[in-house]
This record gives structure tokens, C-alpha cells and sequence, in this order.
């Protein structure tokens, strides 16, 4: 496996990426993951982590001979080589080294295909497109999607190749009971990177128009800055609007970050877009119900009454939190335990991974199709 780097722990692809490496290992495989960076992850049974210096060459990233001599020499080893995410140099090596040693190579765009994250930095991203990804991505023997909409954005860029539909894992935390009672302040919470394609924006202005009229709730918006000088923007925003109880409070992880999940009465992720949205899983397995839009692929939350899935614009987050608002906290805790289950059901690792090998065994050795396999 390669991917560009596991550093930020608040990353959905470094998150789902390790997980499924992990539990891979755990069901017997042999599984090694490179990526750029310093620091490697601690080893598991059957999983271990190796890191490789980068450099820049020429404005394109990734440039790293000695994981390229590394991906070239395992390459001939090994069964299957996957390669997660595009756009660096390390997410081209695995290609060229798939190719050069007859081994299928699986790629797994990790969002990078949907049409808003397409269009970002489009002046680095059509010269290395031309350059190098575009012959890269064409060598994938099969593709991996996180969701329904993933897959059809890669049928979207005319690829024809089998797509197995795995989405990522959630670990399933204990669940502490929540506070209950009408006289506790109420948590709306956004939990991920802080960045303009998140609709962090959206929100703030959602909730400048409920705020008054709902003093029992806050805001609080947690996670990492993903664009320099963003934090500010929306600072600024939530004082020109009026937004009042915002609370900006930085990335929190582990321990921390379950108990900030579980603390919450209300999840929501506005985004514009998004291949999966780990931070929904993350809620649900928490038993917090979520709020997110038709931009991510969460479309089975009414259908589980675990949530909602609305329109990625003010008005309909706007009339969706005043409904979520009216209702008791034990009918939101109700509604975030029928969430857990489903997570417990559908998203645990081991179901993940267990998915994930048989499409691996198909690519490598054929036999049945797996139901996770598309061909369409």
C-alpha cells in the first residue's frame, strides 16, 4: 500500500487508510505501507509502516527516489499493489512499478475524482495530470470506492475498469449516557478540517439566523486548520452575522475526540462534497445523530432515522436544525443509538476488511465475483 502520508491523524484517508491496513494484517495478510514523511506507525501483528523522504522537483511533490527504488523492489513480492489518492509523485511510483512487474495495481481516488474537488488548484493539478497521473491512473487494473457517488464519479471520468464498493471502517467506541434534562446546554457540533469545501460557512450562517430564538445550544467547531487564515475568515463571519456561541476549539484527538463526539447532542457536516465523510461514521459509532447534505453519500440516515440529508445551502440547514432542536434529548439519543447499531451492523473493520480481501483474492487469483465488485 502506498499513500502520501499518515501524519495528520485528523484525515479521513490517513484514518481509513491505517484502519483497513491494520485489520488486513489482523485477518492473516501481509500488508506494508509506505508513505512520505517522518515517524512511522507503531507495527501490528501482521502490518508494519515504512516513511521516506520527499523533496520538490520542478513545483511537483512527492519526488522521492528511495520510495521509489523501495515500491520498484516489493512490487515483484507481493500479490497486489494499492496506491490511495492521486497528486503526488508517490501516488505514481506504484503504477509504473505494478506495471513493470505484471502486478495487479488497485487505486483508490479517495474523493479526488468528484467534480468540486476536481476543479481545486487546477493550475498545479492539469500540468501533472498531463505529465504523469493521467498515464498512472490508466494502468489501475481496478479501482476502490468509498460510496455509490464515488463510483459513479470514476465512471464519470470514463473508466471502465472493475470498482469494488468497500466503504471505510469506523471503530465503535463504549458509549458513556449522555446528560439528559432540560436545563443542559446542548452541543451542535462540527467535528473535521476546517476548510472552505467543508461549508463551515454555511453553517455559521444557519445558525446566526436559530441562535437567539435556541439558547439552550451552542456551536462548537473542532478540527484542524485546512487552509491557512481560514479559522479567521469564519471568525469574521460569525461576527458579521451575529452568530453568537461559537466556539473554535482545534483539533482533538483519541480519548478526547470520542468524548467530544459522545458529549454532542447534534453532528452536522455541511459539506459541499465529499467521497464518504468519516466524521458521519465517527458520530453515528459515538451515538450521536448526524446532520449532513446531499454532497456527501449519507443518503440512508432518514431511511435508519439516524439523522438527515439535506441540501448543501442556509435555507435547508436552517429549517433542518430548527426541527432537530425541537426535539427532547432523549428522542436525538434515541435516534444516535439506532446510528451506533448501524455502524456496529454495516461499518465495523472487520467487515470492512474482510470485503476489501475478497476483492483482492478475485483480482489476484479470479474465481466468483464478489458482491462488492462492480463491472457495470
Amino acid at each position: 500500500m502506498a499513500i502520501a502520508s499518515v501524519a495528520d491523524e485528523a484525515s479521513g484517508p490517513t484514518y481509513s487508510t491505517l484502519g483497513l491496513a491494520r485489520m488486513l494484517g489482523q485477518l492473516g495478510e501481509e500488508v506494508t505501507l509506505r508513505s512520505l514523511g517522518e515517524g512511522s506507525v507503531k507495527a501490528s501483528p501482521g502490518f508494519r509502516h515504512m516513511t521516506y523522504e520527499a523533496a520538490s522537483l520542478g513545483g511537483f511533490a512527492g519526488v522521492s527516489p528511495r520510495f521509489r527504488k523501495a515500491v520498484a523492489e516489493s512490487a515483484g513480492s507481493a500479490d497486489i499493489v494499492h496506491s490511495h489518492g492521486l497528486w503526488l509523485m508517490e501516488n505514481v511510483y506504484p503504477a509504473n512499478a505494478a506495471l513493470r512487474t505484471g502486478k495487479p495495481l488497485v487505486t483508490s481516488p479517495r474523493g479526488t475524482f468528484a467534480p468540486a474537488a476536481w476543479s481545486r488548484s487546477r493550475l498545479k493539478k492539469v500540468p501533472f495530470w498531463l505529465l504523469f497521473q493521467r498515464a498512472a491512473v490508466a494502468k489501475t487494473t481496478m479501482f476502490h470506492a468509498t460510496s455509490e457517488s464515488e463510483y459513479r464519479d470514476i465512471r464519470r471520468r470514463g473508466y471502465r475498469q472493475p470498482v469494488c464498493i468497500v466503504p471505510n471502517g469506523v471503530e465503535i467506541p463504549a458509549v458513556a449516557p449522555k446528560k439528559l434534562g432540560d436545563n443542559v446546554v446542548r452541543t451542535l457540533l462540527y467535528f473535521g478540517r476546517i476548510h472552505p469545501i467543508k461549508g463551515i460557512d454555511l453553517l455559521i450562517r444557519a445558525w446566526s439566523r436559530l441562535a437567539a430564538s435556541h439558547p439552550d445550544w451552542l456551536l462548537d467547531i473542532v478540527g484542524p486548520e485546512g487552509e491557512p487564515g481560514y479559522v479567521a475568515q469564519l471568525e469574521a463571519l460569525a461576527a458579521t452575522v451575529g452568530a453568537p456561541r461559537v466556539r473554535f476549539a482545534g483539533p482533538r484527538y483519541g480519548v478526547e475526540k470520542s468524548a467530544t463526539y459522545q458529549q454532542a447532542s447534534l453532528c452536522v457536516l455541511p459539506s459541499h462534497t465529499e467521497n464518504f465523510g468519516m466524521t458521519v461514521a465517527e458520530a453515528l459509532a459515538a451515538g450521536t445523530p448526524v446532520v449532513t447534505t446531499t454532497g456527501t453519500p449519507w443518503r440512508e440516515l432518514g431511511e435508519k432515522a439516524a439523522g438527515w440529508w439535506v441540501a448543501p445551502d442556509v435555507d435547508a440547514l436552517e429549517a433542518c436544525l430548527l426541527e432537530a432542536f425541537a426535539l427532547p434529548e432523549e428522542q436525538l439519543s434515541a435516534m444516535g443509538a439506532r446510528g451506533r447499531g448501524w455502524m456496529e451492523q454495516s461499518f465495523a473493520w472487520s467487515e470492512v476488511a474482510r470485503d476489501m480481501r475478497s476483492a483482492y483474492l478475485w483480482l489476484a487469483e479470479g474465481g466468483t465475483q464478489p458482491s462488492c465488485v462492480r463491472l457495470d
